[in-house]
């Protein structure tokens, strides 16, 4: 058996937090740029949050939710829909001018037998990508190689989200 040194995982672990609510309502009401910065969270307004993916196939997977609790996406009101659209849409191409991968996974997985790890609140994923950036890894180790710590994205995206409304 083959052991990977993953000593990060400890602070997941020992978060007595992290069962408490739903990540998509809970962490976009935080104030203050460092709690926010700790949860990962890159925008907010009225119709749609931006979170980072603490748990990411790829480096700046980000994830888009509507700021109504559901899992309902045929019922998601027609404003909530065409808001988090336009947070989608700028989403895509704050990756493209930070990071001009050669493509975008795009993708929101309704119900948990559908994939959904956070079932009960619709989240479209935004994972971009790049020739190459699958490799060999995932099938003959399966194991996941993240080209760039969760902070350094943090750090790299904010300043384009904190350039304006969508």
């Amino acid at each position: 058996m083959r052991v990977l040194w993953a000593p990060w995982r400890l602070a997941y672990l020992e978060d007595d937090t992290r069962d408490q609510g739903c990540i998509f309502c809970s962490k976009p009401q935080l104030a203050g740029p460092q709690a926010r910065r700790d949860a990962l969270v890159l925008w907010v307004d009225d119709t749609a949050s931006v979170l980072m993916n603490r748990y990411p196939y790829a480096h700046a997977h980000l994830m888009v939710a509507p700021r109504l609790h559901t899992a309902d996406f045929a019922r998601l009101p027609a404003p909530i829909a065409a808001g988090a659209q336009a947070v989608l849409q700028r989403t895509v191409a704050i990756l493209d001018e930070a990071y001009a991968p050669a493509g975008f996974n795009i993708g929101v997985n309704l119900g948990r037998v559908a994939g959904a790890g956070i079932a009960d609140h619709m989240h479209w994923h935004v994972v971009p990508r790049w020739q190459g950036d699958t490799n060999f890894m995932p099938m003959l180790a399966e194991t996941r190689v993240i080209s760039q710590h969760l902070t350094d994205a943090y750090d790299r995206l904010l300043p384009l989200f904190q350039g304006g409304a969508p």
